[in-house]
């Protein structure tokens, strides 16, 4: 089954995953043998090209087609930056569902080391500094095209300052298959 066919399986389990939740009946075919092996996924839901709700999974523990539906519902419903998705909410919300690779851990010396090393608009980055930590995906880079910002906002989401950099920091990235509901 190609990438494009994956898409057009997974983007209805998602709104099916949210719509059941809202109590408005939605069918989706859940049968394809591949949705039971491990995935990682965030699924985003935007509104007008605005974002209304991002959660995922960094680490592949559980069937694909579990991910898909537990991710979809919290990001309609437990997104603390946003107030539940309500049914009216619905017909105006599209779904992007990003599946990811497995991580690989960055050997960085310092930060000049780790910002030559990213990969705009392909990689997602893991964040890591003691209990701090964050993660954007690829997309991500649509908005903060320079390494150097990227990093930046990227420290300030995991709750530290856009300049912080100490020993001990560790970086992680990860590509993604996205598919878009249109």
């Amino acid at each position: 089954m190609s990438i494009e066919e994956r898409g057009k399986v997974l983007l209805p389990i998602a709104r099916a995953a949210i719509s059941r939740v809202l109590n408005v009946p939605h069918a989706a075919d859940e049968t394809a043998t591949w949705l039971v092996e491990h995935g990682a996924c965030f699924i985003t839901l935007t509104q007008d090209g605005e974002l209304r709700g991002c959660i995922g999974t960094l680490q592949a523990h559980r069937s694909l087609l579990d991910d898909i539906k537990s991710n979809a519902v919290s990001a309609a419903t437990r997104d603390p930056r946003f107030t539940p998705l309500s049914v009216e909410e619905l017909d105006i919300t599209a779904i992007e569902i990003s599946l990811l690779s497995t991580t690989e851990a960055m050997e960085v010396r310092d930060e000049a080391d780790a910002l030559a090393q990213l990969r705009p608009n392909v990689d997602g980055v893991i964040f890591e500094y003691g209990h701090y930590r964050s993660t954007f995906l690829p997309q991500v880079w649509e908005d903060l095209a320079q390494p150097r910002q990227f990093l930046a906002m990227l420290r300030r989401k995991a709750g530290l300052p856009d300049d912080f950099w100490m020993e001990g920091v560790k970086l992680s990235r990860y590509t993604v298959t996205k598919w878009s509901e249109k």
